[in-house]
């Protein structure tokens, strides 16, 4: 036999609040236009001394003209490998009210070609942000000497 819903159920439910409060106006935050800048903004925001060590999984937040919203640190793993998990990741996105994504990863053997992995994951996000209303503008995989971008190699 079910069990009578009551008023005091509804009230154990818990209730979410969505809220957006930043400390920077927009005409303040770095906007990233050309690949060369997001290396090097990524390379300001790695931790110069796991680049080489571990391996990294950040995600660049921005709005409709590109202007940094925040950088969500999305995963550390292993020297050969870690694992981000696109449901985070879109969840910080929705809380960011982020309009496009820039996802980047190190590879600390200094190889700067994409393994297969990185290639699904890279398609996994790029359509969960179609859905989404969000566009996944590159895949930047990072090392201590250079970069490999997705979008320019034509794989986005």
């Amino acid at each position: 036999m079910e069990k009578e819903i009551t008023t005091q159920d509804w009230n154990m439910v818990s209730e979410v609040e969505l809220v957006y409060k930043s400390k920077v106006k927009p005409s303040e935050r770095p906007q990233l236009k050309r690949v060369n800048d997001v290396y090097e903004f990524l390379k300001k925001h790695w931790d110069e001394n796991h680049i080489e060590l571990v391996e990294e999984f950040k995600v660049i937040l921005m709005n409709k003209n590109h202007r940094v919203l925040g950088i969500y640190h999305a995963s550390a793993g292993g020297v050969s490998g870690t694992v981000a998990d696109p449901k985070l990741i879109f969840t910080a996105a929705l809380k960011m009210n982020a309009n496009t994504l820039i996802i980047s990863h190190n590879h600390p053997s200094g190889n700067l070609q994409p393994s297969e992995a990185d290639k699904r994951l890279t398609q996994k996000i790029k359509e969960g942000a179609h859905l989404l209303d969000m566009q996944l503008l590159d895949h930047i995989i990072i090392t201590a000497e250079g970069y490999y971008s997705f979008a320019d190699e034509g794989l986005l």
